[in-house]
């Protein structure tokens, strides 16, 4: 398949174009003049790069000319914890409307997006995608409006829509502000990083299995609206932070009650995978204590990179 991919260069990004490199499909990653590809330049001379700005997109041309068949968009400006409640976060729903414009004027069909369960808000229970939407900053609430506005437009051209909120991600090549490459690199420095108590259970998915999940939702005709992308199970936040700590040296001290929780802490997150199962026949294939184990051993390699 011809798949135009937003976001390659991110974490999610450059996994899921991997996955597609892997499976043979044909690729064009629309890229900012200023990204830096360090994450996908293996894949560079075998795809095609199409060079622009989602804030100009009017003026890439070159859409036309690859054809694709099918968008999967990642690509989302502010999505670290600082700017979170920047009320530029809704610039992405009108980019990501003018995208999908133009992919299906190119002849796309099918367009799978990557949501949030910030869009959720917090919920004590565990969460399917009938769950009210709650969402607490402007993050969770432009990727709810995006979801909403982008499912109305894509009814409207006639294309296929999925939409995938993801929970929790972890692995290789994370940005290093994320909790889990922030405490494997705090703690191959022997450094001693400040934390929560850790009470909170949250859902992590391992990355690789994030990239499976799209693209299977890609791959199968049938696949369509909502669909959570999670690890289908709750774990002690303390848990993961301790097992992090005793792989690289259990002496290490952690700094477990430094910060204090958030007004708005998400306590427990987890998400309810059945329907995106169903679907796809998808399902988490890397379990914790192994994702956990490979995150480590990478950054341990790459630890200079983020020096």
């Amino acid at each position: 398949m011809r798949v135009l991919l937003t976001g390659a260069t991110g974490f999610v990004g450059s996994h899921v174009l991997d996955r597609l490199v892997a499976d043979g499909h044909q690729v064009a990653c629309l890229l900012r003049p200023s990204s830096d590809p360090w994450r996908i330049a293996a894949h560079l001379p075998r795809i095609t790069v199409i060079t622009g700005d989602l804030a100009a997109i009017e003026d890439i041309n070159a859409l036309s000319a690859f054809r694709p068949e099918a968008t999967i968009h990642l690509a989302w400006q502010g999505v670290g914890n600082r700017h979170r409640d920047d009320p530029r976060q809704h610039d992405n729903i009108a980019q990501s409307l003018a995208l999908m414009q133009r992919c299906a004027a190119a002849g796309v069909r099918t367009w799978i997006a990557l949501g949030s369960q910030a869009e959720y808000g917090p919920c004590a229970e565990p969460i399917d995608e009938s769950t009210a939407t709650r969402p607490t900053n402007a993050y969770g609430k432009a990727k709810l409006q995006a979801a909403q506005d982008s499912a109305a437009a894509a009814a409207g051209l006639g294309l296929r829509f999925a939409w995938l909120r993801l929970f929790s991600s972890y692995g290789p090549k994370d940005d290093a502000a994320w909790l889990i490459p922030f405490l494997c690199l705090s703690l191959l420095k022997g450094q001693r990083p400040a934390l929560t108590a850790g009470e909170q259970l949250w859902d992590f998915l391992y990355i690789t299995d994030v990239a499976r999940g799209i693209v299977a939702v890609m791959n199968n005709s049938q696949a369509q609206g909502i669909f959570n992308l999670g690890a289908g199970q709750a774990v002690p936040l303390r848990h993961v932070v301790e097992a992090i700590r005793d792989r690289i040296d259990p002496a290490l001290p952690l700094g477990l009650g430094d910060v204090p929780y958030r007004p708005d802490q998400v306590m427990r997150l987890k998400a309810d995978i059945s329907r995106l199962s169903e679907a796809t026949g998808w399902r988490p294939l890397v379990g914790l204590d192994a994702g956990l184990a490979e995150t480590i051993e990478w950054y341990r390699t790459h630890v200079d990179r983020y020096s």
